[in-house]
C-alpha cells in the first residue's frame, strides 16, 4: 500500500476525515516509521498491548526523567498501531475495541503519574473525568449510528500528552508548572467535553431514529 492509498483508508475509516496538515504530517510520518515494524510483521494488537505496559512503566519511572520517554513511547505506539492494521489489512473490531480500551487505561496512568508529581488531585480528577466522558460520547455517538464523528476539540489526545510533558520538561529543568497546567488541562478539557457535547447533540437530534 502506497502512501496516497493509505490516506484515503485512513480517510475512510475516519467517517471521510480530511488529510491535510497537521493530520498529513503526522500520517506520513506515522507510514514511515511503521515500515520496519510492517516488514517483521508486528501484530498491531501487540503495539496496542504494548502502549499499555508502557503507560505502566511511566508511572513506575514518574519520580525520574525517563518518565518523559515513556510517555512519548505510549503516545507513539497509540498512533502507529493503525497505521500497521491499515497497511497489512489487519483493521479488526476488536482490534478497534483493544484500542479504545488500551487508550482509556494509558490515559488513566498519564493522570494518576501527573498526581504522582504534586498536581492537585481534584484537578486531575476533572481533568481526567473530563476526557473519559469525551471519549465516552464519541463512541456511544457511533453505536447510536453517527459515523461521522470527526469533530477536534482544543483537548484531544495528543494535546493531553503535551501538556504533561510540559509539565515533565518544567520539572526536569527546575520549574514547578504542576498547578497551572493541571489548571490548564481541567479547563480545556471541560470545555471541549462541553464542546462535543453540544456539536453531538445537533448530530443526534437531526438523526431520525
Amino acid at each position: 500500500m502506497n502512501r496516497l492509498e493509505f490516506f484515503d483508508t485512513w480517510s475512510r475509516s475516519h467517517g471521510a476525515a480530511r488529510v491535510t496538515g497537521i493530520v498529513r504530517a503526522w500520517l506520513t510520518i506515522s507510514y514511515f516509521i511503521t515500515k520496519p515494524l510492517i516488514a517483521l510483521r508486528i501484530s498491531p494488537n501487540f503495539l496496542t498491548l504494548l502502549s499499555v505496559a508502557v503507560g505502566a512503566q511511566f508511572v513506575f519511572a514518574i519520580s525520574s526523567n525517563w518518565a518523559i520517554l515513556f510517555l512519548v513511547i505510549s503516545l507513539l505506539l497509540d498512533g502507529i498501531d493503525g497505521t500497521v492494521a491499515i497497511i497489512r489489512n489487519r483493521a479488526t473490531r476488536f482490534g478497534a475495541f483493544l484500542d479504545a480500551v488500551a487508550d482509556r487505561i494509558v490515559e488513566a496512568c498519564w493522570a494518576y503519574g501527573f498526581y504522582l508529581m504534586g498536581a492537585p488531585w481534584q484537578l486531575v480528577a476533572i481533568a481526567w473525568l473530563a476526557a473519559f466522558l469525551q471519549e465516552y460520547m464519541r463512541a456511544r455517538a457511533t453505536g447510536l449510528g453517527i459515523d461521522n464523528v470527526v469533530i477536534v476539540t482544543p483537548a484531544e489526545r495528543p494535546v493531553r500528552a503535551s501538556l504533561l510533558f510540559i509539565a515533565l520538561v518544567a520539572r526536569a529543568i527546575g520549574f514547578d508548572l504542576l498547578f497551572l497546567i493541571a489548571l490548564a488541562w481541567a479547563a480545556l478539557q471541560s470545555f471541549s467535553a462541553l464542546r462535543l457535547l453540544a456539536a453531538l447533540r445537533s448530530q443526534l437530534q437531526q438523526s431520525p431514529h
